[in-house]
């Protein structure tokens, strides 16, 4: 409907105009008057304030209005096309780049998320050398058998050791992984030092071990120490300290205490003590965990024990093996390499006459293995939190190669109970290996940098690989030698070679080739 409204009008009429199925205003001017004309449902009506606007006019408007408006109809409806066939083609783009990409990805091996698990190796044990269950004693009671092959010895400073002797076990709690090429199936995630080859691994990684180092004040290490231009480096070989110090995890056994106080053991004849600052040589040496499961860390009572372990905790450096109380000696020190967990565990059985007491409820003190009860249990919890546990053992006969029984019943034990490596010292010489279900007893390192004697010795770097599809463990030998105060790498092939035939004519099972790798004589497997 059009209404026409106006002031000072008084005649209206109303006059109907055909239309159809359109409603559409239009808008003209009358004498200064506003007309509104409205079409729809088939009439036209128009409502007019006066006769002198003609009928004709009215329609003549009405149509000029209603064609542009079919006009602006069809332009509206013609852009609508284009923004429909526009959404459309967005649409069809979005799922094309979407099917691309999700082919992309499975082109590159992407997968999700998985798992990890490890599976068990277990090559058969071997043979030994048996020494009977008390020549350990032999030395506590001041008799020094000879040198092994490869080593001359002061016989002053062998009746400096002879006072004790004894048993670290040691625990590796893991995947039970192949071990020096004995690869297995597994799952494995994690990256270890190396740059890990994207093509296999997935982790790749480096722990290293030396056996025993003394930095008492008063002993012929640091009397010399004292003397050189470039400290450690004058007495450690500069390439045995930079592979010591790339290592993942460097690993000593720190034979003697860090303290400036308390009284010798009564009725001990040999005691180290080291001044707190010698901690920094252990920095020095890349060390990143000590063990303190020996016969010497309590020699001066238990505040130089206490001590040492604040001593260790300042210089950022772990120890394992003691503790203030029973509770913190028999607890596992846990390392995170590239998503894997790798557990320490160490005990010792190291003297006839017991001066370095175990830790109790509400003292401080080791973890001795005597009773293998407390140590085996230690490795159990290892096992249960991580995917590696590695055993640090004091044990064995001062001053000989031969293997006690307690060390082959008891190592076999620990690694039945979880652990996965075995590493023993206290013998003060080199000692055989043995492959038990696949996984090694390394009995003794022997002397790293303990005194002036001349001994054959060794840096153990333990290489560990994984990728989705394999996991193995590789031991190495880097053969070094004590004498005169220092320790050397061994470079000369011939002298290599002599360590290596020597250290595998002393070994139960176990073969090293020229390299120094270890592997398991497959021969002897299952000879026991």
């Amino acid at each position: 409907m059009c209404y026409l409204g106006g002031s000072g009008v008084s005649g209206r009429y109303m006059k109907s105009v055909g239309g159809r199925g359109f409603s559409t205003p239009v808008i003209g001017e009358w004498q200064g008057f506003s007309m509104s004309v409205t079409s729809g449902g088939g009439t036209f009506s128009t409502f007019v304030a006066s006769g002198r606007q003609s009928y004709e006019n009215v329609c003549l408007q009405h149509r000029l209005c209603y064609n542009s408006l079919k006009k602006e109809k069809s332009r509206i409806m013609q852009k609508r096309n284009v923004y429909i066939k526009l959404e459309t083609f967005l649409r069809h783009s979005c799922l094309l780049i979407s099917i691309m990409l999700t082919m992309m990805l499975c082109s590159c091996g992407y997968r999700g998320e998985s798992t990890v698990a490890g599976m068990p190796a277990s090559p058969d044990e071997g043979a030994a050398h048996i020494k009977g269950p008390d020549t350990a004693q032999n030395a506590e009671a001041g008799e020094v058998p000879e040198q092994g092959a490869g080593a001359g010895q002061n016989p002053e400073e062998n009746a400096a050791q002879s006072s004790e002797a004894g048993v670290v076990p040691g625990s590796v709690s893991a995947q039970n992984p192949g071990i020096s090429g004995n690869t297995q199936e597994t799952s494995v995630e994690s990256t270890g030092s190396g740059a890990a080859d994207p093509d296999r691994n997935n982790w790749k990684f480096v722990l290293s071990f030396a056996g025993d180092i003394n930095f008492d004040e008063n002993w012929y290490t640091m009397q010399y120490y004292n003397t050189t231009a470039n400290g450690i480096y004058d007495c450690i070989s500069p390439e045995l300290i930079q592979m010591m110090r790339d290592a993942d995890i460097m690993c000593i056994n720190n034979e003697f205490t860090y303290s400036t106080r308390g009284t010798p053991l009564k009725n001990k004849v040999y005691t180290f003590r080291a001044h707190p600052s010698r901690v920094n040589i252990l920095k020095e040496l890349g060390v990143d965990i000590v063990s303190l499961a020996n016969n010497h860390v309590y020699d001066y009572g238990e505040e130089s024990l206490t001590d040492t372990m604040a001593t260790l905790r300042e210089a950022g450096i772990e120890y394992v093996g003691a503790g203030h109380d029973l509770a913190e000696a028999m607890e596992p020190v846990y390392f995170e390499i590239q998503g894997r967990t790798i557990a320490y565990v160490a005990a010792s059985r190291a003297e006839k006459y017991r001066m370095t007491p175990q830790a109790t409820e509400n003292s401080p003190g080791i973890l001795r293995c005597y009773d293998t009860e407390l140590f085996i249990r230690k490795i159990k919890k290892a096992r249960e939190n991580a995917d590696y546990v590695i055993a640090y053992v004091h044990w064995g006969t001062e001053f000989t190669h031969e293997l006690e029984e307690v060390q082959l019943v008891t190592g076999r034990e620990y690694l039945d109970a979880g652990a996965d490596i075995v590493i023993g010292a206290h013998p003060h010489c080199l000692q055989g290996i043995e492959f038990h279900n696949g996984k090694p007893i390394v009995y003794s390192l022997g002397n790293f940098w303990f005194n002036r004697q001349t001994v054959d010795t060794m840096l153990l770097n333990i290489h560990f690989h994984g990728s989705e599809d394999e996991e193995s463990i590789e031991l190495e030998i880097i053969p070094a030698i004590q004498a005169n105060l220092k320790t050397s790498l061994v470079t000369e092939p011939s002298e290599k070679e002599r360590i290596f035939s020597f250290l595998e004519s002393i070994s139960i099972n176990a073969e090293i080739n020229e390299n120094g790798i270890i592997t398991e004589r497959k021969s002897e497997a299952g000879q026991q």
